[in-house]
């Protein structure tokens, strides 16, 4: 009898361990499968740069160039600021104060396309430019400078150091995240004042009361740069069209703070500073060649002629769904001619 009972919980035990050994297994690939699913959703697809920390290749002299041209973009000022080691070229901001991550960064102005899509045709100037005009029109624009010689090392590093971050981008793509992010156009124009209480609320400890910046301690570099004034970018700057910095804000600011998938800012608080800062005094570039065919102009490029009847300001500030509507108009009519 003993015996008998005995034999009958081992039996039980056993077929209780296989059933469960059966059930583990089967659920198992729901298992994976759910962290797996988990685990994309989460990811960001968005584009990011390569890390010479990870990676082994490339080597010897074209490593060496990429490290300069990394140091060039983040430490701009301590080579061609107005105490540079090398020249006297720019305003003192750094090409990283815009580029954020020396343009490794998504959705934060970095060059994930640059050397996928240059050259090409750019409507701006009415011809096909090289990446050595988009890093002249940088240190020209939003450096309030002069472009580098486009023979030196230091042009050659950062054309090297350009290309080895778009490396895994196929020629004539744009990668997500790459460039500033369009937000939506408001139905109403961009409000300066009330980007003045924000700027305050969350801008001016970085940036300071009169958009000035603070200078590191060596006073040759800033930490955060000018956002306005003699030593900031310039109305030919591409973060001068108000569309460009409302991007930029609702991604990248408050600094360290914001980013694409956690923004601090709603779209009209980005808006409204974006208006608040481009209002403020900085140094003029002369744009009279830019745009050679108007009708190619950007509905919030701020300077006109126009080919649609707005204002300037309303180019600046908006709204600019009446601008978009008007051009469509436009379109409709010259088709039938």
């Amino acid at each position: 009898m003993g015996k008998s009972v005995t034999s009958s919980l081992l039996l039980f035990l056993i077929i209780g361990i296989v059933v469960l050994m059966i059930a583990r297994f089967i659920s198992m690939p729901s298992i994976v499968n759910s962290n797996y699913q988990s685990s994309n959703t989460i990811q960001d697809s968005s584009w990011n740069g390569p890390s010479l920390y990870i990676e082994a290749q490339p080597t010897g002299e074209e490593r060496q160039l990429i490290i300069y041209g990394e140091e060039l973009i983040a430490h701009t000022s301590r080579y061609f600021g107005p105490r540079g080691s090398i020249a006297h070229l720019t305003n003192g901001m750094n090409c990283q104060n815009c580029h954020l991550d020396a343009g490794k960064k998504a959705w934060s102005n970095n060059y994930g396309a640059v050397y996928s899509t240059y050259p090409k045709f750019r409507d701006r100037s009415g011809r096909v430019e090289s990446i050595y005009k988009r890093v002249s029109d940088c240190m020209e624009r939003s450096l309030n400078g002069w472009a580098l010689d486009s023979n030196s090392k230091e042009f050659k590093a950062i054309y090297t150091y350009i290309k080895w971050l778009g490396k895994d981008v196929k020629k004539g793509v744009k990668p997500i995240g790459s460039g500033i992010e369009k937000l939506p156009f408001l139905d109403r124009a961009a409000n300066a004042e009330n980007g003045r209480a924000i700027y305050i609320s969350k801008c001016q400890s970085c940036h300071g009361k009169n958009g000035e910046g603070q200078l590191a301690s060596d006073s040759i570099e800033y930490i955060y740069p000018p956002l306005w004034g003699a030593k900031s970018f310039n109305n030919g700057a591409g973060l001068f069209r108000i569309s460009s910095f409302a991007g930029y804000i609702k991604n990248c600011m408050p600094f360290q703070l914001a980013s694409h998938n956690a923004p601090s800012l709603t779209n009209e608080e980005s808006w409204d500073v974006a208006a608040f800062v481009i209002s403020q005094p900085r140094p003029e570039l002369d744009q009279r060649h830019d745009w050679p065919d108007i009708s190619k102009k950007p509905v919030d490029f701020p300077f006109g002629p126009f080919i649609d009847g707005f204002s300037e300001n309303q180019h600046k500030y908006g709204p600019f769904k009446p601008i978009v509507e008007k051009r469509k108009d436009l379109s409709v009519t010259k088709s039938f001619k």
